[in-house]
Order: structure tokens, then sequence, then C-alpha cells
């Protein structure tokens, strides 16, 4: 390093600076090699840009596959003694409600104690509710009021235990509730091995110490006149389709009108989303395919065979029309084609046919046992693009051994641009010795000239 920092001492010439100027114009051999990383990376980078709008395309067309989207319902309630929840299954029209009862759980209170941690004594307790049995063996040491709830909450069965104080002499009562409700939550309580806990702790039809506090019910309630009970208040099934959550009895005589429309609007919009989604995706692979003349910007993937294949394919699906009887087109359904390439839908037409003949639009996406839909034709076109192995894929895994390629020519060109400089360098500090010796001899035989001249009075 030595030499290298005093290169040019001795011929007086700025040979670091000349070195520096070398080693800048080797170093522009690396300028092509970044330049094409550059543009692969760009490209890849507009793959992942194209995967994810026709990823889009793809989660809207397959939402059109779905029958049940063209079975989409809506539901109103007249009233707020229940709530309603409407699913695909469920039949349009209107249903009177009446309800007389709710669901209850079952729930037992124990007489008073003064202190919830005295200890009662040992025993065991045995709780029956539905086909659960819950037993427990309470031992000496944890036999308090409190150490039989944590006990009975430990075995996480049907039951929950609490203390609650009702403010009294023995204030302290164990009030044990079902989980669940209806006249299935109805439980029995048995105490035994000690008087103590038996006198706090029995309940069944003919002997009970324990206060029944609520009793378990089945919610009752009519639909157009038909009578109906439920263990819940969640009731599901009774109508078709449809969950009624009951919240509170209705007034005597009184009844609440659920009604349960086509949900017209939903269906609509699923198609509209689907247009959207293919519009994306068509000005994502204009963009990409573009080419501005006044700048001479040009997309990433214009010319690329890949991009050319996608959109080929693309065109082959939504111009071909189905085989089979009934809608063949998407112009058939209201979806044009516009001289832009985007889609535009026709709401005239896509409603009337969602109010007509949904089943024949859920066909015409979604196809049937025999034949595939429109949107089974599309989702198979998209797959063979988006999986491993696809299109896409195939084409990233290029330009990325590619660009691989050209991190493995960076190196070598590197080390040979290394290897130049360093022989400039030692051949600049050759000629940089040569030129100090010459000068140095120079130097020397000018004095003794000088000398010469000196004795033999020469001037």
């Amino acid at each position: 390093m030595a030499s290298i920092s005093s290169l040019g001492i001795g011929s007086g010439m700025d040979l670091n600076g000349l070195v520096d100027q070398l080693e800048s114009a080797e170093r522009q051999q690396l300028t092509p090699i970044v330049q094409q990383q550059k543009s692969y990376q760009a490209q890849i980078s507009a793959f992942g840009r194209l995967e994810s709008a026709l990823d889009k395309f793809q989660q809207a067309a397959a939402t059109l596959n779905d029958a049940d989207s063209f079975r989409s319902v809506k539901s109103n309630m007249s009233g707020d003694a229940m709530t309603a929840t409407v699913g695909t299954k469920a039949v349009a029209g209107t249903y009177d409600i009446a309800v007389t009862e709710l669901a209850q759980a079952h729930s037992l209170a124990s007489s008073g104690v003064s202190d919830k941690t005295e200890k009662l004594g040992a025993g065991n307790l045995s709780i029956q509710v539905g086909d659960e049995k819950i037993d427990i063996d309470i031992s000496e040491g944890k036999s308090s009021l409190a150490s039989i709830r944590d006990a009975i909450n430990a075995k996480e069965g049907g039951v929950t235990a609490s203390i609650i104080n009702d403010g009294g002499s023995e204030p302290y009562r164990l009030v044990l509730t079902s989980k669940n409700t209806g006249v299935d939550s109805k439980m029995t309580v048995a105490a035994s091995g000690n008087p103590r806990l038996e006198a706090l702790l029995i309940h069944n039809e003919s002997n009970s110490t324990m206060e029944q506090t609520v009793a378990p019910k089945n919610a009752a309630l009519t639909v157009n006149g038909i009578a109906i009970t439920s263990q819940s208040n969640r009731v599901e099934e009774a109508i078709q389709g449809v969950t009624l959550n009951l919240d509170k009895v209705t007034g005597t005589g009184e009844k609440e009108r659920l009604t349960v429309s086509q949900d017209s609007e939903a269906i609509t919009k699923n198609v509209q989303d689907f247009v959207d989604a293919y519009n994306t995706l068509q000005k994502t692979m204009d963009g990409l395919t573009s080419y501005d003349k006044k700048s001479g910007v040009a997309g990433q993937l214009l010319g690329d065979s890949t991009m050319r294949g996608v959109e080929s394919r693309l065109r082959n699906v939504m111009g071909n029309p189905l085989d089979g009887d009934g809608l063949k087109r998407l112009f058939d359904v209201g979806i044009e084609l516009k001289l832009d390439g985007k889609l535009e839908v026709d709401s005239e037409k896509l409603e009337a046919l969602v109010a007509e003949s949904p089943e024949s639009l859920s066909r015409f996406f979604g196809g049937n046992d025999t034949q595939d839909g429109f949107s089974d034709i599309l989702e198979t076109t998209v797959k063979t693009m988006l999986d491993e192995g696809g299109l896409l894929s195939n084409a990233t895994s290029g330009l990325e051994k590619r660009i691989e390629g050209l991190g493995d020519r960076y190196s070598r060109t590197e080390e040979r641009i290394d290897a130049t400089v360093a022989r400039y360098r030692k051949q600049f500090a050759q000629m940089d010795t040569l030129v100090a010796q010459m000068n140095s001899t120079m130097s020397y035989l000018g004095q003794q000239f000088d000398a010469m001249n000196a004795q033999l009075g020469r001037k």
C-alpha cells in the first residue's frame, strides 16, 4: 500500500488520478450488466402487478361460480321482539310470528351461610344436567362455599357456579345455573357424606334444600299460526333458511312480520364487481404493454411473449360462446365488450334477467352437472397462469435465473477489472521509479558538469 500512496512522487505526475480515470473507464463494462439486471427486476415487478390483478379477477369470477350468489335474499322485520338472519336457502315470502315464551336456563340457589370461606366438611356432590353428570369429591380442606364453587367451575361442564350476597344474616348463597336454556337444562343436585352439605345442596322432584330461582323453559312461538317450541332462543329452520333470535315476548294477540325477498341488488353487484375486476385487469395490462411515442417510454412487458399469451387466452374465453342451450355469451347477460377493450354492464338487461330468470344467469356462470359455465372455464384458464409451473411462474423463474447469471457475470467482470487496475498501478509504479532514477541521474550529471565548468573557469 505504501507504493500506491506514493505513486507519482518520483515522476511528479498525477499517476493516482490517471489510474482512477482508467479504473472508471474499465468499470463502464459493469453498466450494461446493472442496467440489464434492473430491466429484469422491473419485468418481475410487472408480472407481480399482473398476477395481483389476475388473482382479483379470478376471485370475482369465483363468486359468480357459486350458485348461492344468485339466490341472495334480504329480510325485513316489522318489530323488535326478534331479529332474523336469512341464508341462501330461504324462500321469499311473508311470515307472521308471535313469541309467547322465551327459553330460560335452570337456576338454583342454596340457603345462606355467614362465611363463604368457612369449611363445611368433607363429602360428595353430584349434579345431573340433561345427559351429563358432574361428580365432585369435597375434601375437608376445600369444603367452603367458595371452594365448592371453584370445584364445579373447574369441571367446565354444563353448569356454572357463583356466589351471591343477599344482604341477610347469612348472606352467602351458592347459585348453580345451566349453561344451556330449555327444559333439557333442568338440574338435579345430590350431596352426601355430610349432613351440612345435604342441608345446603339437595334438589330433586321429591326433596329440595335449594331454591329454584329460574325454572327451565323452552321458547314458544307461532309462525303463520303454527306452534313451535325450541330449547334455545336461537331458533333455526322453523322457517326454511332463516334463523330467528328471540329477544322478548310479543304482546298479547300481537305478531311481528318477517318479509323475505330476493336481493336483486346483491346479485347485480356481484356481476358489476366481476366487470370492474376485468376492467382493472385490462387497465393493468394496457399499462404494462403501452408505448409513448413522445417520451419513448415503453411498458415493462411490451412485446413480451408471456404477456401476449395471457392476453390471447383471456380473449378466447371472453369471446367464445358456451356450448349447449340457454345463455351463451356475456352479451346475453347484459355485459358488453367496448371498443377500448373494457366491459360495460347494460343495467336494464341485467336487472330484467335477475328479476325474471336468476337461475339461467346462475347456469351461465356456474354451469350444471354436465356442462361447465363461463366462470368454470375462466377460472381454469386463469389457474394455468397463476399456479406454480404456470405462465407467470415460469416467466418469473426465467427472469430470476437470468438475474442470477448476470450477478455471476458482474462478479467475474469486477474481478477482471480489479486485476487490470492492479496491473496499471504496478506498471505506473515501475515507471515512476524509473523516471525518479533518471531524474536523479540527470541531476547528478548536471552537478558534475557544473563542477567541471567551475574548475575550467567556464561560465
